[in-house]
Protein backbone atom coordinates (compact mmCIF):
# COMPACT_ATOMS: atom_id res chain seq x y z
CA UNK A 1 0.00 0.00 0.00
CA UNK A 2 2.41 2.38 0.89
CA UNK A 3 4.59 1.81 -2.19
CA UNK A 4 1.76 2.66 -4.48
CA UNK A 5 1.01 6.10 -2.52
CA UNK A 6 4.18 8.39 -3.99
CA UNK A 7 3.05 7.16 -7.31
CA UNK A 8 -0.39 8.11 -6.84
CA UNK A 9 0.50 11.48 -5.49
CA UNK A 10 2.80 12.02 -8.42
CA UNK A 11 0.22 11.20 -11.18
CA UNK A 12 -2.15 13.57 -9.01
CA UNK A 13 0.45 16.29 -9.84
CA UNK A 14 0.47 15.68 -13.42
CA UNK A 15 -2.84 15.81 -14.34
CA UNK A 16 -3.72 18.94 -11.99
CA UNK A 17 -0.69 20.83 -13.32
CA UNK A 18 -1.56 19.72 -16.88
CA UNK A 19 -5.40 20.83 -16.38
CA UNK A 20 -3.99 23.79 -15.00
CA UNK A 21 -1.65 24.67 -17.96
CA UNK A 22 -4.74 24.04 -20.52
CA UNK A 23 -6.97 26.61 -18.77
CA UNK A 24 -4.57 29.05 -18.65
CA UNK A 25 -3.26 29.19 -22.26
CA UNK A 26 -7.08 29.58 -23.21
CA UNK A 27 -7.78 32.27 -20.98
CA UNK A 28 -10.27 33.17 -18.88
CA UNK A 29 -14.08 33.90 -19.89
CA UNK A 30 -13.32 37.30 -19.34
CA UNK A 31 -9.75 37.64 -21.38
CA UNK A 32 -11.91 35.22 -24.12
CA UNK A 33 -14.31 37.96 -24.74
CA UNK A 34 -12.13 40.92 -24.78
CA UNK A 35 -10.39 38.72 -27.71
CA UNK A 36 -13.51 37.19 -29.72
CA UNK A 37 -14.03 40.10 -31.65
CA UNK A 38 -10.58 40.28 -33.03
CA UNK A 39 -10.01 36.19 -33.32
CA UNK A 40 -12.84 36.50 -35.71
CA UNK A 41 -12.38 39.38 -37.85
CA UNK A 42 -8.54 38.60 -38.03
CA UNK A 43 -7.87 34.97 -37.53
CA UNK A 44 -11.01 33.48 -38.73
CA UNK A 45 -8.87 31.15 -41.44
CA UNK A 46 -6.48 29.92 -38.69
CA UNK A 47 -9.49 29.45 -35.77
CA UNK A 48 -9.33 25.81 -36.25
CA UNK A 49 -5.52 25.28 -35.86
CA UNK A 50 -5.27 25.16 -32.85
CA UNK A 51 -4.13 28.27 -29.36
CA UNK A 52 -0.72 29.12 -30.62
CA UNK A 53 -1.61 29.19 -34.10
CA UNK A 54 -4.72 31.89 -32.96
CA UNK A 55 -1.87 33.82 -31.00
CA UNK A 56 0.36 34.06 -33.18
CA UNK A 57 -2.41 35.73 -35.34
CA UNK A 58 -3.31 37.96 -32.90
CA UNK A 59 0.45 38.83 -32.73
CA UNK A 60 0.47 39.54 -36.38
CA UNK A 61 -2.70 41.52 -36.08
CA UNK A 62 -1.27 44.07 -33.01
CA UNK A 63 -1.68 47.32 -34.46
CA UNK A 64 -5.31 46.31 -35.38
CA UNK A 65 -6.59 44.61 -31.90
CA UNK A 66 -8.94 46.28 -29.62
CA UNK A 67 -7.43 47.99 -26.33
CA UNK A 68 -9.10 45.04 -24.03
CA UNK A 69 -7.11 42.20 -26.45
CA UNK A 70 -4.10 44.39 -26.51
CA UNK A 71 -4.06 44.24 -22.96
CA UNK A 72 -5.25 40.71 -22.38
CA UNK A 73 -1.85 39.94 -24.62
CA UNK A 74 0.20 42.54 -22.65
CA UNK A 75 -1.09 40.77 -19.04
CA UNK A 76 0.44 37.55 -20.61
CA UNK A 77 3.87 38.76 -21.68
CA UNK A 78 2.78 38.15 -25.11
Amino acid sequence: MYRFLPALILLSLTVSTGAMAQQQRSGTPEEQAACARDVQRYCRPVIDQGDFTVLACLQQNRPKLSKACDMVLKNHGQ
